[in-house]
């Protein structure tokens, strides 16, 4: 059953047809039938999906939705590679090169990213993982009192997060002449 506010902000029918979703978890069957989607987004997910265990799932799933010749477009929290990669993303934060190497093992190929997303001012190294910064702005640990002492104005100057913007493509299957092409 579709949100209310999904429905508010997406349930023109007349205008984006119908409206069909999916349950996506570590038991889930799949997102949709093989081979019958042109497009999946997904926006900062992958670290939520690390931190359960199934972003192979996730990408594995994606694969098998996609037409040949789909695409896939991911948005996450962006880690330098050059920084250790947390195995449950706790930060939030996600090596490029590790979302690469989840859709390649999945059978993607990458065509492309973009800084559209990038936030240089982001050293991705806050207190509270990406949390830290607008939107959410913690100022304690999960399940803790917000701390009304916290001085948030270093991470309010910094903005949102560092994100990669990143596209593959499920390879369509190659053509072969026939030997009996003129």
């Amino acid at each position: 059953m579709l949100s209310q506010s999904f429905k508010r902000a997406f349930g023109d029918e007349d205008r984006y047809g119908p409206i069909k979703t999916s349950v996506f978890s570590a038991t889930s069957e799949k997102l949709a039938p093989d081979n019958s989607m042109d497009l999946v987004l997904t926006f900062r997910n992958v670290h939520s999906w690390m931190a359960q265990g199934i972003a192979t799932k996730a990408f594995a799933d994606f694969y098998a939705a996609l037409k040949p010749g789909g695409v896939l477009c991911v948005v996450e929290h962006r880690l330098p590679d050059a920084r250790e990669q947390d195995p449950l993303a706790s930060s939030g934060y996600v090596q490029r090169s590790l979302v690469k190497d989840l859709a390649k093992d999945a059978g993607f190929v990458f065509e492309a990213q973009s800084d559209i997303n990038a936030n240089p001012k982001d050293t991705a190294d806050h207190p509270f993982g990406v949390w830290t910064l607008p939107p959410v702005r913690r100022s304690a640990p999960p399940g803790e009192t917000p701390d009304p002492a916290f001085n948030r104005q270093h991470f309010d100057d910094i903005g949102e997060s560092d994100r990669m913007t990143l596209r593959f493509r499920k390879p369509a299957p190659q053509k072969t002449e026939s030997p009996d092409a003129p």
